[in-house]
C-alpha cells in the first residue's frame, strides 16, 4: 500500500469513528467526548475511561490503546487485522468501547 493510500484509509477510519460517536450523542445513546489531532483520536467515556486510536505512518499500522490493552493493526487488503492474532480492528474497538461504556456499542467499517 502506498503512503497516500494508507493516509486515506486511516483518515476514513478515524472520521467514521467520529461520525459514529456523534450519532450516538444525537440519538442519546451515550455521551463520549472525542478529540482528534491529526492521526490521533481520543475517546473519553462518561466514567473517565479512554480509548486512543493512533496512526503509525512509518509502519502503515493503526494502533488502539484501551484499559484492556494495546493493539496493533495492519491493513491486509480486506480489513485492519491485529498483527498478533488477525482479529478485526472494529471488533476490538467495539469490545473495548462496550467494556468502558457498560453497554453494547458497535463500530463498523465505512461501506
Amino acid at each position: 500500500m502506498s503512503d497516500s493510500e494508507y493516509l486515506a484509509r486511516t483518515d476514513a477510519v478515524l472520521a467514521g469513528i467520529e461520525k459514529t460517536v456523534d450519532r450516538w450523542l444525537q440519538d442519546d445513546v451515550i455521551d463520549i467526548d472525542s478529540s482528534r489531532t491529526g492521526g490521533l483520536l481520543e475517546l473519553e467515556f462518561p466514567n473517565g475511561g479512554k480509548i486512543v486510536v493512533n496512526t503509525q505512518p512509518p509502519l502503515h499500522e493503526l494502533w488502539l490503546a484501551a484499559r484492556s490493552g494495546g493493539f496493533h493493526f495492519r491493513f491486509d487488503g480486506g480489513h485492519w487485522a491485529d498483527t498478533r492474532d488477525g482479529g478485526d480492528f472494529f471488533e476490538t474497538l467495539s469490545r473495548c468501547a462496550s467494556e468502558l461504556a457498560g453497554q453494547s456499542l458497535r463500530f463498523e467499517a465505512a461501506a
